[in-house]
């Protein structure tokens, strides 16, 4: 069964810094690519980044473009991403998700997490 597990969620400054994980079952984490996703209130779910299998391809969004990366840990099966420069329109619940790289650039994922709050305030 495909388990993902995030952390690092918060209340934080703007300005500030939070690096969220995530933890996957080692099947999971083996076969796919991974992403984070977020969603505001009373918005819809938005791609965030991705990582390719290897850990070789990112892409990001170009609202987080230099404020954030996303990285993987294949030795501790866990992805990550790292939030600087955090914005009020960053709050949102962020979701771990996996799928194929494509499909997650797409804006698609077969597997969610249940996601963590982030909030900063101005």
């Amino acid at each position: 069964q495909v388990q993902l597990l995030e952390s690092g969620g918060g209340l934080v400054q703007a300005g500030g810094s939070l690096r969220l994980s995530c933890a996957a079952s080692e099947r999971t984490f083996s076969s796919y690519a991974m992403g984070w996703f977020r969603q505001a209130p009373g918005k819809e779910r938005e791609f965030v980044a991705a990582i390719s299998l290897s850990g070789s391809t990112t892409y990001h969004v170009d609202s987080v473009k230099g404020r954030f990366t996303i990285s993987r840990d294949n030795a501790k099966n866990a992805v990550y991403l790292q939030m600087n420069s955090l914005k009020p329109d960053d709050t949102a619940v962020y979701y771990c998700a996996a799928d194929n790289f494509g499909g997650l650039v797409r804006g698609k994922s077969a597997y969610w997490g249940q996601g963590t709050q982030v909030t900063v305030s101005s």
